[in-house]
């Protein structure tokens, strides 16, 4: 047997419980998929982007959704190395990915504040016009469930507010387009066992930026997120469960015990005291007539 096809058979089979149930789960409760779409299946050339792709490859096979696919790969200036180890593991897990080329890397990499952000938001810029040049009409990224639940204690840590990674968000920047997260539900702990099993080689952030940060600052020179991460790991020695009630804390607001809240879509802000008053009369007319 071919190894891609060994691969893709466990997906379905050894690994059924812990990715390929939840990748579908994710798609069904999110209702992510319509007959007639067409999706750029987005390949950074990292380990949650390859098995994404190979998930909607089994999805297409073994699903009734009508919809198509396209895989879909960025350069945005990788080295000659690292870009032919993504076509390489490609190649090997028989996937047809479509390359077109950027020079992200080249524009950020005199940007001192926040270079990260700006980098990945060009880049979803770059794919969003990519895929709607292609037809599509959506774009899939491989963020898996510790992505999540990291951004929701970054969000509060250094953001100082509650907010999440959405499983699918409509883009206000490329309208007609969607982007979704088939691997909300899927842990990083499976991914690496999936990675691990078959001996794959991908690539971490493979940017100019981070190797020579990486160099200069040792293990001082952890991301944020990594460190959000690490403090996930030791929490969980205590209560194991704690990254999952994390992620049920903003399925479970009670608005009413929120000082103030906003959303960002109708630009209006709710302040708790906005309707203390009233509550309060309400409260004291309901006394007196009983």
């Amino acid at each position: 047997m071919e190894k891609y096809k060994e691969i893709e058979r466990s997906i379905i089979t050894y690994y059924r419980k812990n990715i390929w149930q939840k990748f579908v789960k994710a798609i069904t409760e999110y209702d992510m998929i319509h007959d007639g779409d067409k999706i750029a299946v987005c390949i950074s050339g990292g380990k949650d982007s390859f098995l994404m792709a190979k998930c909607f490859q089994e999805l297409l096979s073994h699903g009734k959704k009508n919809f198509d696919v396209v895989f879909l790969t960025m350069n945005p200036g990788y080295s000659e190395a690292n870009k032919q180890k993504i076509i390489s593991n490609a190649k090997l897990l028989n996937i047809p990915i479509e390359m077109f080329e950027t020079r992200i890397f080249e524009a950020v990499q005199n940007i001192e504040d926040h270079p990260c952000y700006i980098c990945a938001r060009m880049r979803r810029g770059y794919l969003y016009e990519k895929a709607k040049e292609l037809g599509c009409n959506k774009i899939a990224l491989g963020h898996h469930f510790d992505d999540v639940i990291e951004t929701i204690l970054m969000g509060m840590f250094y953001g100082a507010q509650v907010q999440t990674m959405m499983p699918k968000v409509i883009s206000t920047s490329h309208p007609g387009m969607e982007l979704i997260r088939p691997l909300y539900f899927v842990k990083e702990e499976s991914i690496i066992a999936w990675k691990e099993r078959f001996e794959l080689d991908f690539l971490q952030c493979a940017c100019k930026f981070t190797e020579d940060y990486t160099k200069n600052h040792n293990e001082n020179g952890e991301s944020k997120r990594q460190e959000v991460k690490q403090l996930i790991k030791e929490l969980k020695h205590v209560y194991d469960r704690v990254d999952i009630n994390i992620f049920r804390s903003v399925e479970n607001v009670n608005l009413d015990t929120i000082i103030s809240y906003r959303s960002q879509r109708s630009g209006t802000s709710t302040h708790f005291l906005d309707h203390y008053d009233a509550e309060l009369e309400k409260v004291k007319k309901m006394n007196k007539e009983n």
